[in-house]
This record gives structure tokens, sequence and C-alpha cells, in this order.
């Protein structure tokens, strides 16, 4: 995108219905669509534009290679007092967040802490929204989930975990929840994506090409290259930590353990999810969003103004003001993929 592409706006339940008609259209259950509808549409109300309506077409892809089911009814498990399992059955993390939610909160009200283990399932999103919420509640969050192998782990050659993103949301006593989703790998795999699509070279120490050499272009990283952990070794242990909670704990599969060789189209990886809630107020924190504004405050003395998630609360507030900013033939590709008619979904 650049500055002379003509924009447009669309509201946010107008994008959420719009993309809902889209995934319901492409063979999943209302239910998915609603979950996938909104989650997309809050990561492009929010400005993560890898995250947002780029990824449609890549929903899309996977759901007509029947790499995933998108009409799959998850099986919540009630494991032990503070332990809750999820059966994704194939389909979207999303919908099996959903469905355990209820369980998993009560849990933790009671425990004051609970984990939720998601396996059989497909995460192809941001992970932010899924952590928000509980902060909203007055819970403290945190989720792990790991991809397709695709992140050189520090100091190998060759492509073995995920981009491996890990997700924490709190709840504040003066302001909104301080939220922050990073992936271990140096950059996102959709910001690579974006980059390439948009001829945009990647910074030195991201990634690597085929023969594992050092490059700066996303197009040798995303064909037979890979990307390298932030922080070298920090990172990558960090990515490690991530396998073995989304994977090994919860029964899903790791970075590198799925073949979608049989399923051309597929991009959504078939992995699984941690999440952890943890109600403060049960514990020595009992004023623990208070405490938490002193940090900031503190922080903010020291000389950081930005706290994680301030730049996706600003755009949000502007897209609730303004509407949420598209380019016009984006959001055309999209209305005619609503009707049922079709072609790309991203220009």
């Amino acid at each position: 995108m650049t500055a002379a592409t003509p924009q447009t706006t669309i509201g946010f339940a107008e994008l959420s219905d719009l993309l809902a008609a889209i995934f319901q259209g492409h063979g999943t259950s209302a239910e998915v669509a609603r979950c996938l509808a909104h989650n997309c549409a809050s990561a492009q109300r929010d400005g993560a534009d890898s995250h947002g309506v780029f990824r449609i077409p890549g929903y899309l892809s996977s759901l007509a290679s029947g790499w995933v089911d998108g009409r799959a009814e998850p099986l919540v498990e009630d494991l032990a007092p503070a332990f809750v399992g999820v059966d994704a059955r194939g389909g979207f993390a999303q919908p099996a967040l959903a469905a355990a939610r209820p369980l998993l909160e009560a849990k933790a009200r009671s425990a004051g802490i609970a984990l939720l283990a998601i396996r059989n399932s497909h995460h192809f999103a941001a992970l932010w929204p899924d952590v928000e919420p509980f902060a909203e509640q007055d819970l403290v969050a945190l989720s792990f989930v790991n991809s397709m192998a695709c992140v050189v782990p520090h100091g190998g050659h060759s492509a073995l975990f995920g981009t491996n993103p890990i997700a924490f949301a709190a709840p504040r006593a003066n302001g909104q929840p301080l939220v922050f989703d990073l992936a271990t790998s140096a950059i996102a795999n959709g910001d690579v994506q974006i980059a390439a699509r948009e001829g945009h070279q990647l910074p030195e120490g991201y990634g690597v090409d085929r023969q594992g050499q050092p490059t700066r272009d996303p197009k040798a990283v995303l064909e037979g290259g890979a990307l390298l952990p932030f922080g070298g070794y920090k990172g990558s242990a960090l990515s490690m930590m991530v396998e073995l909670l989304a994977a090994a704990l919860t029964g899903g599969h790791f970075s590198f353990e799925f073949d979608w060789s049989a399923h051309p189209g597929a991009q959504t990886p078939w992995t699984g999810q941690l999440l952890i809630l943890i109600d403060p107020s049960l514990g020595a924190g009992r004023n623990f969003a208070e405490r938490c504004e002193r940090l900031i405050a503190r922080m903010h003395d020291a000389g950081q103004t930005r706290q994680p998630g301030d730049r996706r609360y600003r755009r949000r507030a502007e897209a609730e003001l303004h509407g949420i900013p598209l380019p016009a033939g984006e959001l055309d590709k999209l209305r005619r993929l609503a009707q049922g008619r079709s072609g790309p979904a991203s220009a």
C-alpha cells in the first residue's frame, strides 16, 4: 500500500459482518465464522495489518484445501479443579477458546488460577485478542501458541520452531489493560509476507535464505529460507519453551510435526495453544490493578512513555470515530467474496 492508494473506511460491526459472511460462504459454521471475523476485524481496527484482512486469502485457501474443518465442534474437557482441556477436532482455536471460556473463568475465580490446553487446533491470527478480554474482567492472562516450522533455533542450520508468540494481559486501575503480543522470532511471518508483497527489504539479522545465509530479501526467507529468533539464544530459548507449553503439554503438534503436503493451499498451522488465567484478588496482590498503575507511573518517570498496547488503543479510538481505513479496491474484493463471487481478498 502506498500513500497514493485510494482509501475508504468501514465500521467495525460492518467489517465483522462482512468477514463472517465470507467465512460462512466458504464452508464454516455460523459460530466459527463469527469468531474468526471478530478476531480479524479487531486486528484490522487496531492497526495489526499482518493479522487483519490480509489473512483472509490464507484462511480461505486452507478451508478450500480440506486441511482445516470449518465446522468442527470443540470438545471441552473438565480435567481437574484448575485444568481445562479442549479438543478442537481439527478446527480453529478461537471457537475452542470461546467454548471453554465459561468453565475456565469459573475455575480461575475458584482456585485462583486455571489452565486451558487446546489441541488439534489451527491458530492463524493475532494472539492478543485471546487474552485482552480476560484482563477486562480483572484477570491476568498469559497465552502461548506454536505454528509451522519457519524459525532456525540459535546456532542451528534449518527451520524447527514456529514464530511461537507469547501474549500477556493485565488489568489496570486507571486505564485499559496492559497487553503485549510478541513473536519469539525476529519478525512475525505475516510481516515478512507484507514486506515481500510491497517490495520492502527486511532489517539485518531477521532471516536466512535456503542456503542458510543471512538475507534481507523477504522472498528469499519465504521461498525455502527461514526466520531467526529475536535476541539470539534468548529468543530461541523462549521459542523452545512455547513449543513445550503449547504442544507437548496440550497434546498438540510441535511446529515440525504435521505434514500438510497432501493439502495444497494449506496455510493454517495445526498445533496447540496454552492459556493461563490468574485471579490476582486471591493473592497478596489484592490491589494488583493499583500496583500495575504504580509500575507504569515509574516507567513513565524512567522515560518509557509508550506502554504495550498503547498504539492499538489509539488506533482503536480513531477507528471508532472515523471508521477502519482500508484500500478501496481491497474492500470491493471483500464485498465480492461475501456475495459469493470469486477473486482474491487481498490486493
